[in-house]
């Protein structure tokens, strides 16, 4: 039997771990996600131009997207129907946007499929499956609960391993529920494997207006106002997405500042404490200097300052880079 392998709370809280990437941002993480909806909701739709802009660099929302290829596979329909979508939706796509409507099943071969995609097109940032029922084997499970969660996990063990978001277009049960979490089809092995869960649900069968009910380890559990335009055949925003702005901290500027006149830096947190407190006149511990870094390490990500650290025999490493850009938006030349 393999032992346990471990870190120690102070080890964790100095340790600078890899930023959640984004492929919507503040929506769409990397990790495996559930889109459910009742039959003819419309939840294809929303799907497919989520792919569409993603695999063309656009904004969903308004949030920016990570642009990459994006990989549809639409198990329920012909390519004569997705075209025929496509036109609806526009004018031309990019070829960073590719379809399948065959595919091999969850431990039958679908895993190895998507690997070898993923291979081919290392830029990929987002799958859609449509829907998860087609990829399952159907053959009834003892333990329900164990088989859900066996399956998804198979598929979220996929995602994380490579750094994309899978999202899962599924169906809801015909019973009500106050909480349309509870209305997922299947058993809480489902919701519960997943990173995100997104729930459409229209105000009234005929209705254009629909709520979007989205909840996650990594996003703000909220509801989108949403109304699908029959010209256009796009979920819009009835409202817009309001986020609360977070205050200014003192700390993450202070380190902002410092970081930035750096440039790039490789050494012990000690050697780093030591130049701070030289440039600055600030006195940090090297092991709260550590804690500070790992702490802000997402803030700092996105103003463009990477930290990240490493171990040798002897010593631990941290490595900070910085993107530098003059006033014209070219680079400076400077390494980060």
């Amino acid at each position: 039997m393999l032992e346990l392998k471990t870190i120690d709370a102070d080890t964790l809280l100095s340790t600078p771990l890899p930023v959640t990437k984004f492929i919507v941002e503040g929506l769409l993480p990397e990790g495996l996600h559930i889109l459910a909806g009742s039959p003819k909701v419309g939840k294809s739709w929303l799907a497919l131009w989520i792919c569409l802009q993603v695999s063309k660099g656009e904004p969903v929302w308004g949030l920016p997207t990570a642009h990459g290829t994006a990989l549809y596979l639409c198990l329920e329909d012909s390519y004569a129907r997705i075209q025929n979508r496509l036109f609806q939706l526009a004018e031309d796509a990019p070829n960073t946007l590719h379809f399948a409507n065959l595919s091999g099943r969850i431990g039958g071969g679908l895993e190895r499929q998507i690997t070898s995609f993923l291979s081919e097109h290392p830029d990929t940032n987002l799958i859609v499956i449509d829907t998860l029922q087609k990829i399952r084997d159907g053959i009834p499970d003892t333990n329900s609960y164990a088989g859900d969660y066996r399956d998804l996990s198979s598929l979220k063990n996929l995602a994380e391993n490579h750094h994309i978001a899978i999202l899962l277009i599924h169906h809801l049960r015909k019973m009500k529920d106050e909480d349309p979490m509870n209305m997922i089809s299947g058993t809480t092995g489902i919701s519960g494997a997943t990173d995100s869960n997104f729930v459409l649900k229209r105000k009234d069968r005929n209705s254009p207006q629909a709520e979007l009910h989205c909840t996650g380890r990594d996003i703000e559990s909220r509801v989108l106002e949403l109304c699908f335009q029959k010209e256009t055949h796009t979920w819009e925003l009835s409202k817009p997405i309001e986020s609360e702005k977070p205050a200014a901290n003192p700390e993450l500027l202070f380190l902002s500042e410092f970081l930035k006149q750096l440039h790039t830096f490789t050494g012990t947190a000690t050697e780093l404490s030591t130049l701070l407190e030289h440039e600055t006149g600030e006195t940090i511990s090297p092991s709260v200097l550590s804690k500070k870094l790992a702490k802000h390490a997402s803030s700092l990500d996105k103003s463009g300052i990477h930290v990240s650290a490493s171990r040798t025999r002897n010593t631990r490493q941290l490595h900070i880079t910085c993107d530098s850009r003059d006033s014209s938006g070219r680079s400076d030349g400077k390494n980060g």
